[in-house]
């Protein structure tokens, strides 16, 4: 990457859903992603490949030899807020942050393996797995923390529903659905508030060389809210391949009340959420060109 090395090459799946909302960001990544690794005294290794639509992720090694990961994020809130939620994991259920700076939107982490995720596992196993890691992440919110709440994020995304329902008829009904679920659980409270992942799901717990847990939370879109709302987004895992299986209704509902079982979390409240996250999913890959994965999400809030 420096000198006369490598030339550092970002996945696609990150360039396209970027080159529209942080095109300069994105030009400047190569660059960004070099001078933070000699900053930090790391030796990169290679590109985490396809990786993510909002982050750059990198296998670096430090002075040591120590096995490390680099994330490099448009700076901003979401770096800032990344890092606040890790600090106060402190490694229980998560990767440990090693270092930071909100200013160039960098992370130096724990490394866990990211070709292996609880998606490798059978479904029942998985799914117990997420659970566990679910109950060491749900913890009491660090006094004075800058995390948003469940209302404030979902106020964020409801906003960018109606417009959505007006440019894409397809999607009205069940925006209205979805925006009506979410009035009714804010009005009726949860009566608990835990810090959240915010986008738990299999593909974001990694395989774990620590000898403290064998499975790790990495990506996080940490939020203070109730649990429901966290659990909400497991309910739909293994999406596509629900969609392609015979029974995909009867299938979700009882994953449902499984999940709901499992954490004396209130089924009807996991309902709303899961209901309320996947139609903001639809819209969110409706607007990025994803048309096949809206309307798996589509059929998938017909099934709950």
């Amino acid at each position: 990457m420096t000198g006369d090395g490598p030339v550092l090459l970002l996945p696609s799946r990150l360039e396209e859903a970027q080159k529209r909302f942080a095109a300069p960001w994105l030009q400047r990544l190569p660059q960004l992603a070099e001078q933070v690794a000699a900053a930090w005294g790391v030796g990169v290794e290679r590109v985490v490949s396809p990786g993510g639509r909002c982050s750059l992720v990198l296998l670096v090694r430090s002075a040591t030899g120590a096995p490390l990961t680099l994330k490099l994020m448009p700076p901003g809130d979401a770096a800032e807020r990344e890092s606040e939620a890790f600090r106060a994991w402190q490694g229980h259920g998560a990767v440990r942050v090693v270092r930071d700076d909100a200013d160039s939107g960098a992370l130096l982490l724990e490394r866990a393996r990211p070709e292996v995720s609880l998606r490798s596992l059978p479904e029942s196993k998985a799914v117990l797995e997420t659970l566990s890691v679910a109950h060491r992440l749900w913890r009491e919110p660090p006094a004075g923390h800058g995390l948003p709440d469940v209302a404030e994020v979902t106020a964020h995304q409801a906003a960018g529903f109606r417009s959505a329902a007006t440019d894409r008829p397809e999607l009205a009904e069940a925006v209205v659905e979805a925006l009506t679920a979410r009035e009714n659980l804010l009005a009726e409270g949860a009566g608990e508030v835990r810090l959240l992942h915010g986008d738990l799901r299999q593909g974001a717990v990694l395989a774990s060389d620590s000898e403290r847990a064998p499975w790790l939370a990495v990506g996080p879109h940490p939020l203070v809210g109730e649990r429901a709302y966290d659990l909400a987004r497991p309910v739909r895992d293994r999406l596509h391949d629900l969609v392609a299986s015979s029974g995909a209704p009867a299938v979700t509902r009882r994953r449902l009340r499984s999940l709901a079982d499992a954490t004396e979390v209130d089924a009807e409240r996991l309902r709303a959420w899961a209901l309320f996250r996947a139609v903001e999913s639809a819209v969110r890959s409706a607007r990025q060109g994803r048309p096949r994965d809206a309307e798996a999400l589509l059929e998938f809030t017909t099934w709950l």
